[in-house]
């Protein structure tokens, strides 16, 4: 009796780049929401190569979705997807620590 031989396994770079989706609630133009918005506009655009949606929710004018959210503290970044999701709370003014947190190889220069 012949058996087939195992199906080879795939690589890890053989898999499909992952989609991530962003939800960063902010304070209208406040510096540090200001500073959160650009480091993570800046990130999406150099890192994920349009592989991310980011939707960004200003509290004052809707409110009901920080509080549906349980975000308190805002610059807020709610990272949907990939799985497991996570919350990350600040002005994300250092982009080479976000990366690691993101699971983003490469290095991004400080601002």
């Amino acid at each position: 009796m012949k058996t087939k031989p195992p199906a080879p396994q795939s690589r890890q770079s053989d898999a499909p780049a992952p989609f991530y989706r962003f939800r960063l609630f902010v304070a209208g133009e406040e510096p540090n929401s200001s500073q959160a918005r650009a480091t993570l506009e800046r990130l999406c655009a150099t890192h994920l190569h349009g592989r991310c949606d980011l939707q960004v929710v200003d509290v004052f004018a809707d409110y009901q979705a920080a509080l549906e959210h349980g975000v308190i503290v805002v610059p807020t970044l709610i990272v949907e997807e990939p799985p497991p999701a996570q919350t990350i709370v600040g002005s994300l003014d250092d982009p080479a620590a976000l990366l690691p947190l993101l699971s983003l190889p490469g290095k991004e220069e400080r601002t």
